[in-house]
């Protein structure tokens, strides 16, 4: 990533969510607390927040670094806060599936949907049909979308080419887009998403074939940080899946889950039992359950996005995890089925309102604690002198009014270390 080579100061902030406090995820009541500075003022220094604090406190630091070509933005009595770090996307795909869409409007489920050969299988075949170029430019458009909203970091996951060949050509999309800049990408292999239909009579043949001729390229290349799997009726059963999340850690990559989406006993206690670093979806998770992945410290990733974007009603029950000492993470799943919806302002209204999420604990669960999700905590998700200046210049006043104002058209100023961005 570039830096700025002369230091930068934001003056005037109204209010400044710094997240600033104990290392490691927030969880029970440090999801709470922002770490909120009034009349305060930011200063960066080769892309690292150099210091944050009260403007007044700050002021004679700023006077010295003008003789410098110190860069001065007036925010104008407006809110920052750290860039929003979206932890679980499915940003690699060609076409959409606005026909399925249509389907649901009109009564289909979305397992019966799949199961007459449409969901993830079709995007599977227009996956594969695309051209790198084209795979390309449509995962940057996709890309350009969230960062328009103020996402600064994603995880982005493989999973639309069920085959050796496509998937790794999704997996060097996302690396050419991370290295293009300036958001960035880590990527996650999920192979395990669904079985391809030329496998469909041969499920072991398919998990043979991620162990045997895709997980050891993507780890040789390292072109994966985690694998993740879809443990579900319509996906990959428990054992099928820590098959495949053990041969993954083997490998030296992290492990993620899609787990209790639409029914109990899919997958969550694996996700404990093999200590992955996430457990995502979890709507139809149990209290016994959440237990094991507070004993096991898994961090749970809640997608509210999905629930809405089905027509469904059962969310996450966040609020249980909080009270059971859980990092909670949120991110939009933005995918072409289930989530086609890649506003993280507007994943921060659904939390709330329907999973009674306080403002600050939804800020929290999709900025520091989804870094440490990703394994990036000691560099972004707040804003504390020594990381990353990954920040977000609001038009609004009070961090309550981005999950308040619901899919409100917000465009923020987005900074990546110390630079401005636009798409």
């Amino acid at each position: 990533m570039a830096h700025e080579s002369s230091p930068l100061a934001i003056v005037h902030i109204g209010q400044l969510v710094t997240l600033a406090g104990p290392a490691g995820p927030r969880a029970g009541k440090q999801l709470r607390e922002l770490g909120l500075v009034a009349d305060a003022a930011l200063v960066i220094e080769d892309g690292r927040i150099l210091a944050a604090g009260r403007y007044a406190d700050l002021r004679g630091q700023i006077h010295d670094f003008e003789s410098r070509n110190c860069k001065i933005i007036d925010a104008g009595g407006h809110l920052v806060t750290p860039g929003f770090v979206d932890a679980h996307t499915h940003l690699a795909f060609a076409g959409n599936r606005a026909a399925e869409y249509e389907q649901r409007i009109a009564g289909a489920t979305y397992q019966e949907i799949a199961a007459a050969g449409g969901g993830i299988q079709s995007t599977v075949r227009l996956t594969r049909a695309a051209t790198d170029a084209e795979l390309l430019a449509q995962t940057r458009r996709h890309r350009d979308w969230l960062l328009r909203g103020g996402t600064t970091t994603l995880e982005a996951k493989s999973g639309y080419g069920l085959n050796t060949e496509t998937e790794l050509r999704l997996l060097r999309t996302l690396a050419a887009l991370h290295a293009e800049g300036p958001v960035r990408i880590v990527p996650t292999l999920l192979a395990a998403h669904t079985v391809p239909l030329e496998y469909a009579d041969d499920r072991a043949g398919y998990i043979r074939s991620i162990l045997e001729e895709l997980l050891p390229v993507v780890a040789h290349k390292s072109l994966a940080r985690y694998c993740d799997a879809f443990c579900d009726d319509h996906a990959f059963t428990v054992d099928e899946c820590r098959t495949v999340l053990t041969a993954a850690a083997r490998h030296g990559l992290g492990l993620r889950i899609h787990a209790e989406q639409f029914r109990p006993g899919t997958g969550a206690a694996l996700a404990a039992e093999l200590r992955a670093t996430t457990a995502d979806h979890l709507e139809t998770i149990d209290e016994p359950t959440i237990a094991m992945l507070a004993r096991a410290a898994v961090q749970p990733v809640l997608l509210p996005a999905s629930v809405f974007c089905l027509s469904r009603t059962e969310y996450p029950p966040a609020r249980r995890m909080i009270d059971a000492g859980l990092a909670v993470v949120l991110a939009t799943d933005f995918n072409p089925g289930s989530a086609p919806a890649p506003s993280m302002s507007f994943t921060l209204s659904l939390a709330c309102l329907q999973m009674r999420m306080t403002p600050a604990e939804a800020l929290t669960a999709a900025t520091l604690n989804a870094a440490h999700s990703l394994g990036l905590g000691a560099e972004i998700g707040s804003l504390e002198p020594g990381k990353c200046a990954d920040f977000l210049l609001h038009e609004i006043d009070d961090y309550r009014e981005l999950a308040y104002f619901a899919a409100a058209p917000l465009r923020p100023r987005v900074f990546i270390a110390g630079r401005e961005v636009t798409p």
